[in-house]
């Protein structure tokens, strides 16, 4: 599980937005290949990122680790 804030409002999916920005940026990604699964109107969300596993884990091991 990864514990993501985000400061957008949960309004008109502003929030859902700012997510998928954020998830897109950091694992270096187009913000299509990121989708919130469930959870669109919920406080938590499973979101899916298309894309190789092995060069998405290493990178989001590499953002958990500093």
């Amino acid at each position: 599980m990864l514990l993501v804030r985000i400061a957008a409002p949960p309004a008109e999916g502003a929030a859902n937005a700012a997510l998928i920005d954020l998830l897109a940026a950091a694992l270096a990604v187009r913000k299509r290949d990121v989708a919130v699964q469930s959870g669109e109107t919920a406080r938590n969300k499973q979101v899916h990122v298309a894309g190789d596993a092995r060069a998405l884990g290493e990178r989001l091991s590499a953002l958990l680790t500093g």
